[in-house]
């Protein structure tokens, strides 16, 4: 297959299957727009930046924005002036549009290609997204995109990139769930998801082996960055002890119908994840090298003052 086709087939993928997952996306991801929803964003992108990395900017743009999460709670926050999301799917910045008009933000939406924004040169001083760069079949062609809109000096920061040794180790919870499952749906009391006839569930679950393009190493993530001219690239890791936990009961949730999970086991999976995550932010990342995590975050500075 000819590099073009199948970069074309990845686009027409990644498209589909947003679209389809768009209307659920933000109940299925526990998408939230309050005070918790603000400090895990900001949290990640204070990460991603570093100590020495500023947490104002002006217009800010959001690269494979999906339903807003990321960019719409930078917004709230005040870490970005002004807001301009970018997205493959019309589906997802459908959601994306109506949860802006309904927090009463102003967000400009574009649906494109990451390698092909329809933005003048030296736009943002921010370019950022969350779980994105992994979709991308052309990451050079598109970090030099986004060298062109930022203004100069201007920073680029993306969150929650899967790591190729991290997504092996997530596959370990995940086998563990499905064999558990059985057991932990009578446990709980909930029924086995009905999948025979639901087209969409199955498509989506075809094409989710399709869109995710890339794991990276650490250095493959800085690679391009660094050949389109950024400066001061940065790359760092988050959530070991997190991930596996949160995956194993993702795949455990899946098996089940969703109405019957009973509200105890969400406040349980929540709570436990976030003091995983506190257990990664304060003992794991400050020792450990970047490679071993689940996510990888990347920032960079486009040359100028």
């Amino acid at each position: 297959m000819a590099a073009s086709t199948a970069t074309a087939d990845v686009h027409e993928a990644n498209v589909r299957y947003h679209d389809l997952a768009a209307e659920s996306y933000d109940a299925k991801w526990g998408i939230d727009y309050g005070e918790r929803g603000r400090r895990q964003v900001v949290g990640k992108l204070r990460k991603a930046l570093g100590p020495r990395g500023k947490m104002r900017f002006g217009p800010g743009l959001e690269v494979g924005a999906g339903s807003g999460y990321f960019g719409l709670n930078l917004l709230r926050a005040g870490v970005i002036a002004d807001y301009a999301a970018t997205d493959v799917s019309a589906g997802m910045l459908g959601v994306l549009a109506g949860s802006a008009e309904r927090l009463g933000l102003d967000a400009a939406v574009a649906c494109c290609e990451a390698i092909r924004l329809p933005f003048p040169d030296d736009s943002f001083d921010l370019v950022f997204g969350h779980a994105v760069l992994h979709h991308l079949p052309d990451l050079d062609g598109a970090f030099a995109e986004f060298m062109r809109v930022l203004a100069p000096g201007g920073a680029i920061a993306f969150c929650g990139e899967p790591s190729r040794y991290g997504d092996r180790i997530a596959a370990g919870p995940k086998r563990v769930a499905h064999v558990l499952a059985p057991a932990w749906r009578a446990v709980v009391g909930a029924s086995a998801a009905v999948r025979n006839g639901h087209h969409k569930v199955a498509e989506e679950e075809r094409l989710e082996k399709v869109v995710d393009v890339h794991t990276f190493t650490p250095h493959a993530l800085a690679r391009p960055l660094r050949s389109a001219g950024f400066e001061e690239v940065r790359v760092s890791g988050e959530e070991l002890a997190a991930s596996m936990f949160g995956w194993a009961n993702r795949a455990l949730e899946a098996t089940a119908d969703p109405a019957e999970v009973p509200w105890l086991w969400h406040q349980y999976a929540y709570r436990g994840y976030l003091g995983l995550q506190a257990l990664d932010r304060l003992l794991l990342e400050p020792r450990l090298p970047a490679a071993m995590f689940y996510n990888l975050l990347v920032s960079a500075r486009s040359p100028g003052s």
